[in-house]
């Protein structure tokens, strides 16, 4: 088992606006990886600063290196001899004269073999686990000599060695985590790059480099391999991370989770081509939500802030817990007194030394209350953090639930939505990779035999992650990821089991092959989005469910638009123009303004390039080129009657293919129009052309394209209506640019 979707994480260098808060939870996921105890893993861990990285690191050893208490197990029999406790992960200071981690670990595991459990006259017991390790250190290399340097990354080349070679069986099932600072990392990528690409998780820490002066004399709580010995591992609770920034107020920001993805085209490039929206799908978070008080309580400040003295769960838990009350005075006493009252059991558990089941209940507990906040809109940054913090803890004390798989897909979604909501974008794609992550572990543990529709939801979601993933690097290989994962949750969700969440999927992986489509095989891939699209669209009556079928519709006139440049140019665009049409009868003005306008923008598109087309008659063309000028202006109309709402295409780019059709039927030879007619054509073409001019200051290509789609225009209206016509155009043109323009003419 592993992290495979980490291989491809890239370092992000962005400063973090809120260090508290990105620190806090990168740790929570490092601390969950090595918890789980997944064997033949192996994680980089990025902090520039020392003091940072210390504390982290001692904390992950006093925290992970061994369990509650001294000792593993009690003896079976009066006379066995209980064993000193044996850690789960073991802290190592890299050997600067000889850097070869490999062979630190191997000897480490030499000197203190796993002791036999369970031992008797009958069973010969059982080794315990082996445990993780952590290399610290690596940063001192840039001290020694550029030999030992190249040493080093010399032996991560061979590391591929150690892993096949029989004699080295013990370290295959262990896991590994490399402190590494920044200038490592690329010296690794650079010069150890097979490596590099076995990584099966990378955790970035946010700070700024330690100067070297400082570090010379901070003592780093870390013993060195040579010193280690069993039961005088240090474990004492290093300080929390209190001394970054305290994490801010968010404004709470709707989330919806639509399984369907709404595939949106809008002319861009000042021609009409189309512009894809990428579409937002994400399942709904689906494990039982928490059991409700019967009684209301009151909260006050002084109750919030005595959980801060609470010494068994975290702080970071605890702060976020009275962050989440404080910012809701809004709420109801009910609503704020929960959360409270889940705290305080678990610390009562924790006092009473209970099982590890009944902390993971309880932390899950709290994870649910949030969970259903943050489905009922109140997807704060606490909110999300609460719950995330609430769910690892819950895994980290059982790990054997067999909620497991959902908790770990709830996860995935809840770092999703971590990435949808601000001010969290800008660490979109690190948000994103940590979703499929959680997303890939929950599959590991599901059998899709056993629970067909957990493990569609699963899948479904990771085909989600995976289009959103596409958005910030190697497109190709994240869409095909994600038609992988919407093809194998269409094996096990079925129309017979849910019909609509079938029809989503099948949307989902419609959606999917349109965007592959764009980068390569278009025609083999469009006709797929196409057959995805329909067999969709089976499942949703229009009567009961107009709105996605009429989003069907609009998906399928996009996919025909798309095929139309490449094959069958007539008949695919009178094919989307059938199905805009269709679409138009759901998506009004009265049920959804915006996405009707969208497909009226969408519709006369298609209209403009049918017009163009060489097979087309001189007798059509003037028809097809009205009926494109009629879609557009009824866009613009809904779009501009909307005062703010967001729209899928681009406003400017609308204008400005309006323009384009009235200027190209005025001067299409077979128009019939008199002067008059002429003439209102021309102005309407240089009104919109003007419009977009004015909203295209900011984006010089664009300006200036547009710019000479206005001298074109102005050149028409000498031609077609003579000197009186240019002087009617020049009247209706911007003062600031008359200078500009008559030079030109």
């Amino acid at each position: 088992m592993c992290f495979g979707s980490l291989a491809t994480m890239s370092v992000n260098d962005t400063a973090h606006t809120d260090n508290f808060a990105w620190n806090r939870q990168v740790y929570q996921r490092l601390k969950l990886a090595l918890s789980l105890g997944l064997r033949r893993q192996l994680f980089l861990a990025i902090c520039d600063d020392l003091h940072l990285r210390n504390q982290v690191a001692a904390r992950l050893h006093s925290t992970l290196a061994y369990p509650v208490g001294q000792v593993l197990y009690q003896p079976s029999e009066a006379g066995e001899i209980s064993t000193p406790a044996y850690p789960r992960l073991v802290t190592l200071r890299l050997n600067l004269s000889d850097p070869n981690p490999i062979v630190q670990i191997n000897q480490w595991l030499a000197n203190y073999p796993p002791p036999i459990v369970g031992a008797s006259k009958d069973n010969p017991g059982r080794p315990l686990p082996i445990p993780a390790f952590q290399i610290v250190g690596v940063e001192l290399l840039t001290k020694q000599p550029v030999a030992v340097q190249r040493l080093f990354l010399q032996y991560l080349r061979l590391s591929e060695q150690y892993f096949s070679n029989p004699e080295s069986s013990r370290f295959l099932e262990s896991s590994i985590l490399f402190w590494v600072s920044r200038p490592w990392l690329y010296a690794i990528q650079q010069s150890a790059s097979q490596f590099w690409h076995t990584r099966t998780g990378l955790f970035i820490f946010a700070g700024e480099p330690t100067p070297t002066a400082q570090n010379r004399g901070y003592p780093e709580r870390l013993s060195g391999s040579r010193s280690l010995e069993l039961g005088n591992l240090e474990r004492s609770l290093v300080d929390e991370l209190a001394n970054l920034a305290e994490v801010r107020e968010t404004t709470a920001t709707d989330i919806q989770f639509p399984e369907n993805d709404d595939l949106q085209k809008t002319p861009v490039n000042l021609e009409p081509t189309p512009q894809e929206h990428t579409p937002s799908t994400a399942a709904i978070l689906q494990t039982a939500p928490p059991s409700q008080e019967s009684s209301v309580r009151s909260v006050t400040g002084t109750n919030a802030l005595s959980l801060s003295s609470l010494s068994h769960i975290s702080k970071e838990l605890t702060e976020l817990v009275i962050a989440t009350i404080n910012t809701n005075i809004t709420q109801d006493a009910e609503d704020n007194w929960q959360p409270q009252q889940i705290i305080w059991e678990i610390e009562q558990l924790h006092l009473q030394q209970a099982s590890g089941e009944a902390l993971g209940a309880a932390y899950q507990h709290l994870g649910n209350l949030y969970r259903l906040r943050i489905e009922q809109g109140q997807s704060t940054l606490e909110n999300l953090m609460v719950a995330i913090i609430a769910y690892q803890e819950s895994i980290s004390y059982d790990d054997t639930s067999p909620q497991l798989p959902d908790i770990l897909n709830d996860l995935g979604t809840l770092y999703w939505m971590m990435y949808r909501t601000p001010p969290n974008t800008d660490e979109g794609q690190t948000y994103i990779e940590q979703g499929v992550e959680f997303y890939q572990l929950a599959l590991k543990l599901i059998s899709p035999q056993t629970h067909p529709e957990t493990y569609a939801r699963v899948q479904n979601n990771l085909g989600t992650a995976y289009g959103d993933l596409a958005r910030f690097y190697q497109p190709t290989e994240n869409w095909q990821q994600a038609i992988t994962a919407y093809s194998e949750a269409l094996r096990y969700r079925t129309a017979e089991m849910d019909s609509l969440k079938y029809a989503a999927c099948q949307n989902n992986l419609g959606t999917a092959y349109w965007h592959l489509g764009q980068f390569n095989q278009p025609v083999l891939h469009l006709n797929k989005a196409i057959a995805a699209y329909k067999a969709a669209l089976v499942y949703y009556n229009p009567q009961q469910e107009p709105l996605k079928y009429g989003m069907i519709q609009n998906n399928i006139g996009t996919a025909y638009w798309n095929l139309s440049q490449y094959e069958q140019p007539r008949e695919n665009l009178q094919l989307a123009i059938d199905v805009y049409t269709e679409a138009l009868k759901y998506r009004t003005p009265a049920n959804v303004p915006s996405a009707c306008a969208a497909t009226q923008n969408n519709l006369g598109t298609a209209y403009w390039h049918i017009a163009n087309l060489s097979q087309t008659t001189k007798e059509e063309r003037p028809k097809f080129l009205q009926l494109c000028i009629n879609a557009y202006e009824e866009a613009l109309s809904l779009a501009h009657s909307l005062n703010g709402i967001s729209l899928s295409f681009d406003l400017f780019a609308t204008h400005n293919n309006l323009g384009l059709a009235h200027y190209q039927l005025v001067i299409d030879q077979s128009f019939n129009g008199d002067k008059k007619i002429r003439s209102q054509h021309l102005e309407a073409a240089l009104d919109n052309h003007l419009k977009a001019l004015n909203g295209l200051s900011k984006q010089p290509e664009a300006y200036q394209a547009t710019f000479t789609y206005v001298m074109k225009t102005i050149r028409a209206f000498h031609n077609e209506l003579g000197i009186q016509g240019q002087n009617l155009a020049l009247s209706k043109v911007p003062g600031h640019l008359i200078p500009e323009i008559l030079p030109r003419l």
